[in-house]
C-alpha cells in the first residue's frame, strides 16, 4: 500500500481547516469563540489525518518507547484545556470530566503494553471511548452549539484513541494508515454493489427504505462526501473494525467469528437511531457491518472500509427515504 506522505497530509490538513474557516463564515459565525472553536478543529483533525501519514506513522513507532507516548496521551486534554480557557468556558467540573475521559483509556491499557490483542482492558477502554461519544454525554463541554458538540466529541475520541492504543498500547493490525492499495478499487466497488444488491430490496421488504432522490443534496455532494468520511465512516471504522473487531478475532481465535460479532455489534449501536428498538435499522446496519469487515480484512485498511461506508451513507441520502 502507498502510504500519503507528512507533506501531502499537511496540505490536505490545510484546506479542510481553510474550507471550514469559509463555511464558518457563510453560515455567519465570528468572534472569538469562532476562531478558537475552529483552532481545535483543526488541531483535532490534524491528529486524526497527519498520524495516518507515512511520515508521522514511521516517526511515532520510534515515540512509542519514548516520552512522545506520554505527550500523546495528554494531547488530547491539553487541547480541550485550551478550547475551554479560549472560549471562556472552562470549569472545574468538566475539566476534571475530560480528564478521566482522556486518561481513562490509558489507565485501562498501561498493564497490558505488549500483550496479545483482546483483553478485557482492550474492550473496557474501547467502551470507555465509545458509550460517552454515543449517548452525548460530552455535549456540555463545548461552548459550540448543534451537532458542532458531537464532531468535536468525535474527534476527541479518535484522538485519544490513537494516543491510547497505537501509541502507548502499541496495537497491531489495525490498519491506520491514509492510502491506496493494490486492487483496492475492485475490492471497495465490488463489495458496495452486492451490498447494495441485498441491502436495497431488504430494505424496501421490510418498509425501512422507499425510493425518494434528492437531486437538491448535489450542489453539497463533495462536503457530504468529505463530513462523512472524517467525522462518521473513518471514526466508526477505527473503533468498530480496527480495534473491536481485531479484537474479537484475537479472542474468538478466528476471521469469521470475528467478523459475525462485530457487525452484530455496529448493528446494535444502531438500533437507537430513530426511534429506540429500531430492528430494521439493526438489521441493515449488521448486513453493512459484515461487509465493512470484509473490506477491512481484504485491504488491512480502516480507510479502505471508511471509504465503502462513506459511499453507502452517501447513495443512501441522495436516493432513498427513511421510512
Amino acid at each position: 500500500m502507498r502510504t500519503i506522505p507528512f507533506s501531502a497530509a499537511l496540505v490536505v490538513c490545510s484546506l479542510l481547516g481553510l474550507a471550514a474557516a469559509f463555511y464558518g463564515n457563510w453560515v455567519g459565525m465570528s468572534g472569538r469563540s469562532f476562531a478558537v472553536s475552529l483552532g481545535v478543529l483543526i488541531a483535532l483533525l490534524a491528529g486524526q489525518i497527519l498520524f495516518a501519514s507515512a511520515g508521522l506513522a514511521s516517526k511515532a513507532a520510534a515515540w512509542r518507547a519514548q516520552a512522545g507516548a506520554v505527550a500523546g496521551v495528554f494531547a488530547p486534554l491539553v487541547i480541550y484545556a485550551v478550547y475551554a480557557a479560549g472560549t471562556g468556558t472552562a470549569s472545574a467540573g468538566w475539566m476534571l470530566a475530560i480528564a478521566a475521559y482522556t486518561l481513562t483509556p490509558t489507565l485501562l491499557l498501561a498493564p497490558v503494553r505488549g500483550q496479545r490483542a483482546g483483553t478485557w482492558a482492550d474492550y473496557a477502554a474501547a467502551l470507555t471511548l465509545w458509550l460517552p461519544v454515543e449517548f452525548r454525554w460530552l455535549g456540555g463541554a463545548w461552548a459550540a452549539s448543534g451537532e458542532f458538540r458531537y464532531l468535536l466529541s468525535t474527534l476527541l475520541a479518535v484522538n485519544t484513541a490513537i494516543a491510547s492504543f497505537l501509541l502507548l498500547r502499541r496495537l497491531q493490525g489495525v490498519g491506520y494508515s491514509l492510502g491506496w492499495g493494490p486492487r483496492w478499487g475492485r475490492v471497495i466497488v465490488g463489495h458496495f454493489v452486492i451490498f447494495a444488491a441485498l441491502a436495497i430490496p431488504l430494505g424496501r421488504a421490510i418498509g425501512f427504505i422507499g425510493w425518494g432522490p434528492n437531486p437538491e443534496r448535489l450542489p453539497l455532494l463533495p462536503v457530504t462526501l468529505v463530513a462523512t468520511l472524517l467525522f462518521t465512516a473513518w471514526p466508526e471504522e477505527l473503533l468498530f473494525r480496527g480495534l473491536l473487531q481485531n479484537f474479537l478475532e484475537k479472542s474468538l481465535r478466528g476471521s469469521r467469528a470475528g467478523l459475525i460479532v462485530a457487525a452484530v455489534v455496529f448493528g446494535l449501536s444502531h438500533i437507537n437511531n430513530l426511534g429506540f428498538p429500531n430492528w430494521r435499522y439493526w438489521l441493515l446496519a449488521t448486513l453493512a457491518g459484515l461487509f465493512y469487515g470484509r473490506v477491512w480484512q481484504k485491504t488491512g485498511s480502516i480507510f479502505a472500509s471508511a471509504l465503502m461506508h462513506t459511499l453507502v451513507n452517501t447513495v443512501w441520502g441522495l436516493l432513498f427515504r427513511t421510512a
